[in-house]
């Protein structure tokens, strides 16, 4: 099939690059001239493991092109995809939807023929309904179907998570669609991957009940973190012992300092607003976002704490930046407020991220960064673990200690055990977990 991806960011450019390994022809098309000569480069604009590899087979195989021109590439495609951002908008939260509309009205003046237009970008419920509105303001005359499909991919694993989803959900209220995105996905078909079929305001609604929920995960197993350090229990083994329950299930049930990302922060936010918009407000989602938020915040405490309670004039080092291992993203992660608790309180900050760095030095202010993490540690008076990257899960503490001012190590993602640090002569400080605790 002939393909457009209108947006070439994260979502866009992962999905168009998979739907061309499928054997679609896909055109991902950007309003930002850069990007684009930049990926006809083959120079990839974020960071994700196997993408940069993915891109440069399928453009050598003839399936993937990069463009700026939008209505040769609408003109000459059975499916349109939309895959913009939609930010929280500034002032009130809600999802800012003028670039879906945008390219809804641009999309609009170019189809020809039947034309199935997909919302791929994060949506509140009834922006399917406004986009069909737009389209047939804009082209009375255009022959279309407007479908609702959101994309369920970890960053970090999005090549992995398109290929083998879960479910893929499709909304729609044109039966003609049907058969076109049946055929879209047809190649996942071998992977007995599940099509869920069902109208384009219940697709709306099951990308943002999802992320919150998985957001309300962690955000429960973080508050049980602090009631086992205030009752002597074992954050690690409460998440084994309740996920073993089916009914819950262990993912997203490891205590940390926040959720951050592209996608929780914003989705969970938005769901508010459309349920208060709506008169039905979401009491549970709208605790998570407040406890979140605080969360980050009180890390940075913590790690005050640890090192005594005072901290003025002392250098911290800090390994991970990222909201998450394996990407370069920065966006909302706890990094980034427990940094700034850290220099409200005093404090002097070396970085260190095996991805992020470019990133940070955009959003994080006055704090110095390292080549790797042992450069970071050197003269510090504590090292927090924030990211688990794998390179953070091995480190040589002998060689920690003779670099550091002193042996202070606050793990905010329970990577290592009490007994193996402390051998080595470091305070160690975890989250949720007893201090003379030797389990992982």
């Amino acid at each position: 099939m002939r393909i457009t991806m209108i947006g070439s960011g994260y979502v866009g450019l992962v999905s168009g690059v998979c739907f061309a390994d499928f054997g679609h022809d896909v055109i991902c098309v950007d309003k930002d001239a850069g990007k684009i000569e930049a990926l006809r480069r083959g120079e990839i604009p974020i960071f994700e493991p196997g993408l940069e590899q993915l891109v440069a087979d399928n453009v050598r195989a003839g399936r993937l092109s990069f463009a700026t021109d939008v209505e040769t590439s609408v003109a000459a495609s059975d499916v349109v995809f939309i895959a913009v951002g939609t930010p929280s908008r500034r002032g009130d939260g809600h999802a800012d939807l003028s670039y879906v509309y945008a390219a809804a009205r641009e999309i609009a003046r170019h189809v020809d023929g039947f034309t199935v237009i997909v919302t791929k970008s994060t949506v509140p419920v009834g922006t399917g309904d406004e986009v069909e509105r737009i389209v047939r303001e804009t082209n009375p005359d255009a022959e279309v179907a407007i479908v609702s499909n959101p994309e369920f991919l970890r960053e970090g694993a999005a090549i992995e998570d398109f290929k083998r989803p879960d479910r893929i959900v499709i909304g729609l209220d044109d039966e003609r669609a049907r058969s076109v995105m049946t055929e879209v996905y047809r190649p996942l078909y071998l992977n007995q991957a599940p099509l869920l079929f069902t109208t384009r305001r219940t697709s709306e609604l099951i990308k943002y009940a999802a992320n919150a929920f998985l957001a309300m995960k962690i955000t429960f197993i973080n508050e049980m973190a602090d009631l086992c350090e205030k009752v002597g229990a074992n954050v690690q083994e409460v998440s084994r012992g309740i996920g073993l329950d089916g009914r819950i299930g262990s993912k997203f049930l490891h205590a940390g300092p926040g959720y951050g990302g592209s996608c929780f922060p914003k989705d969970t936010i938005a769901l508010a607003k459309t349920a208060q918009d709506y008169d039905s407000p979401v009491r549970l989602i709208e605790t998570t976002i407040s406890i979140n938020d605080n969360r980050k915040r009180a890390m940075g405490r913590k790690v005050i704490t640890a090192m005594g309670g005072d901290i003025r004039g002392k250098r911290i080092a800090i390994l991970g930046l990222t909201f998450k291992p394996n990407t370069d993203d920065m966006r909302d992660s706890p990094a980034i407020s427990i940094i700034r608790t850290l220099q409200d309180a005093g404090a002097g900050v070396t970085g260190y991220d095996p991805e992020g760095m470019d990133n940070a030095r955009l959003v994080i202010d006055d704090i110095a960064y390292a080549d790797d993490a042992y450069s970071a540690a050197r003269d510090a008076d504590a090292l927090v673990i924030v990211t688990e990257w794998n390179q953070f899960r091995a480190l040589d503490f002998e060689r920690l200690k003779s670099v550091m001012k002193a042996p202070v190590l606050v793990d905010l993602r329970n990577i290592y055990r009490h007994d193996e640090v402390t051998k080595h002569g470091f305070a160690y400080t975890s989250v949720g977990r007893p201090s003379n605790d030797v389990t992982l």
